[in-house]
């Protein structure tokens, strides 16, 4: 297998990819994660490889070819071969700043797609109860809202993690049990800035206009500003909270 393209170091550094050539698959996406022995493992160390057995061949999502994993000098490392995706992503940041022009088939293939990630058992969690009874009052100043219907979600859906044209959904490893409409909420989230494809959203997935999405719509803001707080994507933070007003 040959590395042809630059290295991609993924959130803060925690990943790192790049586009490469492999004698049997062609073109193909390696990624690498690396961990102390002692904390490999888990729900972001394990969640591609989860994620192949359930939906490869089953959504747009790339597929993995083969995984493996080494450990030496107290460390260990994961490395990912997944099929290579040519098409553009919608942004290169989560947050969109800017408003897209996508046919209606863009959002009903992802819709579809959804539709069969919310339908999959699963045993991996997402998001706990317990997590928000303590950090909505934290980050929202708002009660802690009750999850009464559960879904099986993406875990980190947004533009930077969608093709533009199919589209393709990428990185899976954070996929699990999370509440009703919780991908349309991540979604809508990153996506207040750029106004025309937020009302997109809401069109495509009116699930967000019912008390279920109320409550993802709070889970996500509340993760969402807790990311903020340590630095991350300072600028939706006003939108943020404009949309917890609207939600209490």
């Amino acid at each position: 297998m040959t590395l042809d393209g630059p290295e991609i170091w993924g959130w803060h550094g925690r990943t790192l990819s790049s586009h490469a050539v492999h004698p049997d698959h062609g073109e193909c996406w390696l990624r690498m994660i690396s961990a102390p022995e002692d904390r490999a493992g888990g729900k972001i160390w394990e969640g591609n490889r989860e994620a192949a057995v359930l939906f490869d061949g089953r959504v747009h999502k790339p597929v993995l070819h083969g995984a493996s994993q080494d450990t030496r000098d107290g460390f260990a490392h994961l490395a990912e071969l997944h099929s290579f995706v040519s098409e553009p992503v919608c942004s290169s940041s989560p947050v969109l700043r800017q408003d897209l022009d996508l046919p209606s088939s863009w959002w009903s293939s992802l819709r579809k797609d959804l539709e069969q990630v919310n339908g999959m058992p699963t045993e991996r969690v997402a998001v706990r109860q317990e997590w928000v009874d303590r950090s909505v009052p934290r980050f929202l100043d708002l009660p802690a809202p009750r999850i009464t219907e559960w879904a099986t979600a993406h875990g980190d859906l947004h533009a930077a993690n969608l093709t533009s044209v199919t589209p393709v959904l990428l990185d899976w490893e954070g996929f699990g049990l999370a509440p009703v409409g919780y991908d349309a909420a991540m979604l809508l989230a990153y996506s207040l800035l750029a106004p025309g494809f937020a009302d997109g959203v809401r069109e495509a997935f009116p699930v967000l206009a019912t008390e279920s999405g109320r409550v993802a719509q709070l889970v996500v803001l509340t993760e969402l500003m807790q990311s903020a707080s340590r630095g991350d994507h300072p600028e939706l933070i006003p939108a943020l909270r404009a949309l917890a007003a609207e939600l209490s």
